[in-house]
């Protein structure tokens, strides 16, 4: 998740304070990626060290705000025509937990799975239940707060995208199941044929035929 190119989003719409900017980005995302305000004001200070944005004077309660500057939207602009890479993709803890489930003696792993579905399933529906609801125009979590111009849309795009990850999760659970399950038979084969060899492991040596 790129808070930095979030940010800047949101001074491309005018000059903002930290706090602002943290509902804001929450409104529009339905609070999926909660920020706290310290990460947000990290985020400025780096954002202001690199020229992407500027001090612009405070208010009469001294909130400080900031502003992009010239550079700073080059990079947004940059950002948006930019796909998000795939060649190193972020990790997943799921994908490591079960990559070392299956290499660790004593681990359940088909419990692994079925306890990390059910969780996914329950996910699921939670979401899709929030997906109607954006669809009937009720309020978003973290209180429903506007978020500007298009927030609806930007929340209902990101509910989507949960779902859409999360039946993928699904399958791909389903998938390592069976694949759990044609492992076991192939080990079971393989002590089936070790138990029924003879001892001692004896081999037959085949005659070669030779032709006058």
């Amino acid at each position: 998740m790129s808070i930095r190119h979030g940010l800047l989003a949101l001074l491309d719409q005018g000059p903002r304070y930290g706090y602002q900017l943290r509902t804001e980005f929450e409104a529009r995302t339905g609070a999926t990626w909660p920020l706290n305000v310290g990460q947000v004001y990290t985020t400025l200070s780096r954002l202001e060290r690199d020229g992407l944005v500027e001090p612009a004077g405070e208010d009469e309660e001294g909130h400080q705000f900031y502003a992009i500057t010239a550079s700073g939207r080059d990079e947004l602009h940059a950002w948006f025509d930019t796909p998000v890479p795939r060649t190193n993709p972020p990790r997943d803890e799921l994908a490591i937990k079960l990559a070392m489930a299956v290499t660790v003696p004593g681990v359940d792993v088909p419990a692994v799975v079925q306890g990390q579905r059910r969780h996914s399933i329950k996910a699921l529906q939670d979401y899709t239940r929030l997906k109607g609801r954006a669809l009937a125009g009720e309020a978003r979590p973290g209180g429903g707060q506007p978020g500007g111009p298009g927030a609806d849309l930007a929340w209902l795009l990101v509910l989507e995208q949960l779902i859409f990850q999360t039946e993928a999760e699904i399958r791909w659970l389903d998938h390592c199941e069976t694949r759990l399950a044609q492992q076991a038979e192939i080990e079971q084969a393989r002590a089936a044929e070790a138990a029924a060899a003879p001892e001692g492991g004896t081999r037959r040596i085949g005659r070669r035929r030779t032709r006058a």
